[in-house]
């Protein structure tokens, strides 16, 4: 069952990128406490996420950390070296955080897990954004397929805030 507003999130561990290499966060050290924006990928460098969705995440960063969100992550299947060239690659160093979930494990948790295999690609994240408040989701957008960033979009996201 899909994750939904109102639950709280899941203990998942995710990979992040530091100057020492790659360390562990858990979603207590990401979540709790902060109101964060999340929003999920199928994969870094496909060309949706590449050109339509993380980009109007970067263009639009000043505005929804100005409605009151702290940070905003971007999380995708892939592993952390992948998702630490995708933010140099497209200009979101210092402004998103990218999160590995390399092995699907968050994406599965919460229900939005989706099978690639068609493609190549094997388990991949299905593409959303959320809300979420001391680790609690107060608002989800799931597209109803991957190739389209509408209601996960930046645009739409900051909309609700």
């Amino acid at each position: 069952m899909a994750i939904k507003v109102g639950d709280k999130l899941p203990q998942a561990t995710f990979r992040v990128m530091t100057a020492d290499g790659p360390a562990a966060k858990t979603t207590d050290d990401l979540f709790k406490g902060r109101k964060i924006v999340l929003f999920a990928v199928p994969g870094a460098f496909t060309p949706t996420c590449h050109k339509n969705h993380l980009p109007g995440y970067v263009n639009k960063a000043a505005e929804i950390k100005a409605k009151g969100v702290e940070e905003i992550f971007v999380t995708g299947v892939n592993d952390v070296f992948v998702m630490d060239a995708w933010s140099k690659a497209t200009g979101g160093v210092g402004v998103i955080t990218f999160l590995s979930d390399g092995n699907a494990d968050f994406a599965k948790e919460i229900g939005l897990s989706m099978d690639g295999s068609g493609f190549g690609l094997g388990t991949r994240s299905q593409r959303y954004s959320m809300v979420v408040e001391d680790g609690v989701v107060t608002a989800l957008n799931v597209e109803d397929a991957p190739g389209k960033a509408d209601v996960s979009g930046a645009e739409a996201l900051l909309n609700q805030l």
